[in-house]
């Protein structure tokens, strides 16, 4: 009975032995299994963030990228705006410099030529019959010889008598308004000179010429207050338009150039809107 008793409790001992031994063994299964499975969790999470942040990387760098680009266009801007700027400036100056030189061009010649043309009383244009043609005397003249010298010297005055548009009307003939201020008598009146042989040549071919062509335009005063014409005037509507052609294309082209400027700043500022409006 005592062996069997004994016998018993060994085997009682050796079962909770088993079990105790069972059950540990499952706890360290059941914890390699949660290890294995957290490891396995946070690798994916460490993928994802990775992931994240080569995905930010690329983005930044292609920002950086963009930016750059962007930096240097707005540099060439600058530096197109700067270069052109100095440009513009030279060209309104330069347009500025054509009007102020036209201006003063205008006001010489309106105390000169406008004011000559102006005040001309020989102002109609008619036909002039040569009537009688006669060399008279000789008259004095005077030229420069040197520093404060001055010799005399003498030209034949050759006077022309005439008949306007043949209504009778009797006037003397003059060259032009130098000639009739200097000498009312002589038609002609030659630049003096020592040689006094030319001074007579040039008289006598105006002469022939006036034998030869009797009639003539001439201009007259049509209040008939001057006794003379004037073969030619110094100042007729053909002078006055020649000598204010170059004033006047001066002005319009300066006029160009300001407006030129004004209009390509108008445009560039116009092209920087409609760029800012697309971006």
């Amino acid at each position: 009975m005592v062996l069997l008793y004994k016998s018993r409790h060994i085997f009682a001992k050796v079962g909770s032995l088993t079990a105790t031994m069972h059950q540990r063994s499952f706890q360290q299964s059941f914890r390699s299994t949660s290890a294995s499975r957290g490891g396995r969790g946070s690798s994916g999470e460490m993928f994802f963030v990775a992931r994240n942040r080569n995905t930010t990387g690329q983005g930044n760098e292609r920002r950086s990228i963009y930016q750059k680009f962007r930096d240097v266009d707005l540099l060439d801007k600058k530096k197109t705006v700067t270069a052109l700027k100095p440009g513009e400036d030279r060209a309104i100056f330069l347009g500025l410099g054509m009007i102020l030189s036209s201006v003063m061009m205008y006001f010489v010649l309106g105390i000169t030529t406008l004011r000559s043309y102006a005040e001309s009383v020989w102002t109609e244009e008619g036909v002039c019959v040569v009537l009688n043609s006669t060399v008279t005397a000789d008259m004095n003249c005077s030229y420069n010889c040197g520093s404060e010298c001055w010799r005399a010297s003498k030209y034949p005055c050759l006077q022309v008598y005439v008949s306007v548009n043949n209504t009778g009307r009797v006037r003397r003939l003059s060259h032009n308004e130098e000639s009739q201020d200097t000498s009312s008598k002589c038609v002609y009146v030659p630049r003096c000179r020592k040689d006094r042989v030319a001074m007579h040549v040039i008289v006598m071919n105006i002469s022939e010429h006036l034998k030869v062509n009797q009639q003539v335009p001439c201009y007259y005063d049509p209040r008939e207050q001057q006794e003379t014409v004037l073969l030619t005037r110094l100042y007729d509507h053909r002078v006055v338009i020649h000598s204010l052609l170059w004033p006047s294309c001066m002005l319009t082209g300066g006029a160009l150039v300001i407006v030129m400027v004004k209009l390509t700043q108008y445009l560039s500022r116009l092209c920087e809107e409609i760029g800012k409006i697309k971006r």
